[in-house]
């Protein structure tokens, strides 16, 4: 009874096996006829099939089916470019075709490079399939562009990452493509769709290689920094991040962007003390950097180191006379500083001897100056809004005519 349900068992194996193999017989005369479509249907469950007995033929068959279809529908649109007669060309079928045929040929040989029944390795379908398929890889790229153009991100990438990638496969062993004009170029959109795809570890892979070329280098560290910016969880991706930034802002101290991108990352951070050790570090490396002024002088003054403060927003003015920021927080500054002067020596009535008042005045005129300079430069308070602490200045010195002016221009500040 054993031996029969054995014999049965075997039976079944062999059924199937001579099924899956009558699917690839069949799919080979579809593609024949140029039944490209029918033929992968046909194909497509002996690809899968453990029961297919030459996984690798089959495999070839899907590459011939795909590069046939390729093939077919590129000559239709080469001819209707030259001579329009209005036939519908399916061009994301093409670009699929092309897709599907490099793919198939590398599944191809994945099988065919394993080793038979006897040990041994034959190759049997890698040359013809070789020949076949290095015009159809560079088909990838407009097969990659067309996918981007279309919105379709995941499919941009794998077919720009097929195109990079299959250039290391044993499938190309022999083929020289060292030369490749198109790598870097490639894999930088390869980055690029996937960055804009939030998949950062493949953006950074590809980046990387893009970055290989000092053509597409500072285009493919964009990408790179950008990713690991959108990346970091931990304080060591962090840090990594924080020393590619610096290094690439040392070699490159006239590009903007990178103190940008550093400074974006310390302010947000919300470190005050890190932020202003960085910006006095980038004044150690250039004492005429603005901006690297005006950030110590914003943290100073928010710990109430107003002096300091407005030493180091005079250091930003003296290089751009016109940073009106700058300017209205040397106002702000002086202004503080004279209401905490006020607190400090008034008697416990709140009153003033007059060499203390003098004192204060002499704070609060230097701060009018600094905050009218800010009227000057902004009187629409477009980028700052100058108006209530001038008021406030002009309230404190008693000067009723410019409160009276100042209130003509907003109501408001009478309340």
């Amino acid at each position: 009874m054993k031996k029969i349900m054995m014999m049965a068992l075997m039976a079944a194996a062999a059924t199937t096996a001579f099924a899956q193999d009558a699917l690839v017989k069949e799919a080979k005369k579809q593609f024949t006829k140029g039944e490209f479509d029918a033929a992968a249907q046909t194909l497509a469950p002996a690809l899968t099939s453990a029961e297919t007995t030459d996984k690798a033929a089959a495999w070839n068959l899907q590459a011939e089916i795909m590069q046939g279809k390729f093939q077919d529908i590129s000559t239709l649109e080469q001819k209707e470019k030259v001579v329009p007669t209005g036939a519908k060309v399916d061009t994301k079928g093409m670009h699929e075709a092309a897709v599907g045929a490099m793919q198939a040929a590398l599944k191809c040989d994945e099988f065919d490079r394993q080793p038979n029944e006897k040990g041994k390795v034959k190759i049997r379908f890698r040359k013809d399939m070789q020949t076949k398929l290095q015009n159809t890889r560079l088909a990838l790229i407009n097969a990659g562009l067309y996918f981007y153009n279309e919105k379709e991100l995941d499919k941009a990438f794998n077919t720009w990452a097929l195109y990079i990638d299959c250039a290391g496969n044993p499938f190309f062993e022999g083929v020289d493509l060292s030369q490749d004009q198109y790598r870097s170029e490639i894999a930088y959109y390869a980055g690029l769709a996937a960055y804009q795809n939030k998949d950062f570890a493949n953006a950074e892979k590809y980046a990387k290689i893009a970055a290989q070329d000092p053509a597409k280098a500072d285009e493919a560290n964009e990408i790179l920094l950008f990713s690991a910016k959108e990346n970091m969880k931990t304080p060591a991706d962090s840090a990594a991040y924080v020393a590619r930034v610096k290094e690439l802002h040392q070699a490159n101290p006239s590009e903007d962007r990178y103190f940008n991108l550093l400074m974006d990352f310390y302010v947000h951070k919300g470190d005050q003390q890190a932020l202003k050790a960085w910006a006095q570090e980038e004044i150690g490396i250039n004492a005429e950097n603005k901006m690297a002024w005006a950030l110590v002088g914003e943290v100073q003054m928010n710990s109430g180191e107003y002096d300091a403060a407005v030493e180091s927003y005079k250091k930003a003015i003296e290089l751009d006379p016109t940073f009106v920021q700058c300017v209205f927080n040397a106002g702000v500054c002086l202004n503080s500083k004279a209401i905490e002067m006020n607190d400090k020596l008034a008697d416990k009535s709140g009153g003033l001897t007059n060499e203390n008042a003098n004192k204060i005045k002499e704070v609060l005129r230097e701060a009018q100056s600094y905050m009218e300079r800010t009227r000057e430069l902004d009187p629409d308070r477009e980028k700052v809004n100058w108006a209530y602490p001038l008021y406030r200045i002009y309230y404190s010195l008693k000067e009723n005519d410019k409160m009276a002016e100042l209130e003509a221009i907003d109501p408001s500040l009478k309340q």
